[in-house]
């Protein structure tokens, strides 16, 4: 029963979660960690892990494991709606020199399930979640909706933007999301037409979509358009509302979401930000997007996540668990500070909403000379890498 060792309860099998059972069980602790998925949850968009994520997947051993499962991206070639060219990015040309790896976030998070199941101080629980939590003081009783009960020295809520956890600890979370005025949309599909491109984007006024290839005649889609409501959205709405926004767009976009099946994974949500004064409280701590989700604009999101948990296990190999998430927030808020400030001004550039904005942002990027625009990009993402490696990560 690894008597002495001290016991978390991880509430969500995201990267966040997965990541901090990782480093947890790594440095000595007993974790059991919930998910209400039935298994893995096969949604997500492609994401590009850089600067800490990198170094911490690095000290994790897991690049070889991700290596296998990259995306690699020849041109970036942005449509019109009518299927003219905009614009034709080389993907290599503006990350050359930095360590980076392009995946889907299903695999990463795969990879990290891969990494920690056979652990015997990982304990993985799907198809539950937490009923009822109580800091006790010196510990928190928690409940689980399968009639399962525990005493643990840690809590940790790594159950994302929605977080249940951040609601039962500082109230309900409409009350700490900060909408960017959009909504976000990601699935695989298979379509044996295939793109002709590695990486393919149909831009207009107030949407966007952008299409990976996959192996085996898949695609990932990302769908992002201009939205106020950022509410949440049912998973049998989900198909119905991705239509309706993209009605009018380029027939091989409608074509796409009509291969959608109704079991197919869809990932929507509004691009919101979590915005808290503290992430933890008691023996209680928020993780990832559940204690600040930067969106998918900021690049940073995954690679944060799991930095969290590497911070996190590092204070807390120092002693005492009060004073460990004090310090975990106090090296963290600075780095998510900045993120979100650029997450907030980069959205609308990323996806203009209006014709005007949108044409100045074209032309912009058409005539700008290649090494110029070449130059622009790279600083765009090395500014995120920078912002992020502010933050200390110890050997």
């Amino acid at each position: 029963m690894n008597a002495g060792k001290r016991t978390a309860l991880v509430v969500g099998g995201g990267v966040a979660g997965l990541s901090a059972a990782w480093w947890l069980a790594a440095t000595g602790w007993r974790v059991t960690l919930v998910e209400r998925a039935p298994d893995l949850r096969a949604d997500g968009y492609m994401l590009g892990l850089s600067g800490p994520g990198y170094e911490v997947a690095r000290r994790m051993e897991l690049l070889p494991r991700l290596r296998e499962c990259e995306r690699h991206i020849e041109d970036n070639l942005y449509l019109a709606r009518d299927g003219s060219e905009l614009l034709r990015i080389n993907y290599h040309d503006f990350l050359k020199g930095l360590e980076w790896i392009t995946l889907a976030r299903p695999d990463l998070a795969t990879a990290l399930y891969e990494a920690i199941r056979t652990n015997p101080d990982v304990d993985i629980r799907f198809a539950t979640e937490v009923e009822t939590f109580r800091d006790e003081g010196d510990a928190v009783s928690v409940r689980l909706r399968d009639g399962s009960a525990f005493s643990v020295d840690l809590l940790i809520g790594a159950d994302g933007v929605r977080s249940a956890t951040r609601s039962a600890l500082f109230g309900e979370s409409a009350d700490h999301l900060v909408p960017l005025g959009y909504r976000m949309a990601a699935y695989q599909v298979s379509d044996p037409q295939g793109l002709g491109n590695d990486f393919l984007s149909y831009a207009e006024p107030g949407r966007m979509v952008e299409y990976y290839r996959l192996p085996q005649d898949k695609i990932a889609a990302l769908h992002i358009w201009c939205d106020e409501d950022a509410s949440f959205v049912s998973i049998e709405r989900r198909k119905q509302l991705l239509g309706e926004a993209f009605a009018g767009a380029h027939p091989d976009v409608i074509r796409r979401i009509a291969l959608l099946g109704e079991q197919d994974d869809v990932l929507l949500d509004g691009l919101v930000m979590v915005d808290l004064p503290s992430w933890h409280k008691g023996r209680c701590l928020l993780l990832g997007d559940a204690a600040h989700c930067l969106t998918l604009v900021s690049g940073q999101g995954a690679g944060m996540a799991m930095t969290s948990a590497c911070v996190l296990a590092e204070e807390l190999a120092r002693g005492d668990i009060a004073e460990a998430l004090e310090r975990h927030e106090a090296r963290l808020r600075p780095t998510i500070t900045t993120l979100q400030v650029r997450s907030r001004s980069t959205a609308r550039w990323f996806v203009p909403q209006t014709d005007r904005a949108f044409a100045f942002r074209n032309a912009i990027m058409r005539w700008m000379p290649k090494w110029l625009l070449n130059r622009y990009f790279q600083r765009g993402i090395r500014s995120e890498v920078l912002a992020a490696s502010s933050l200390r990560i110890e050997n």
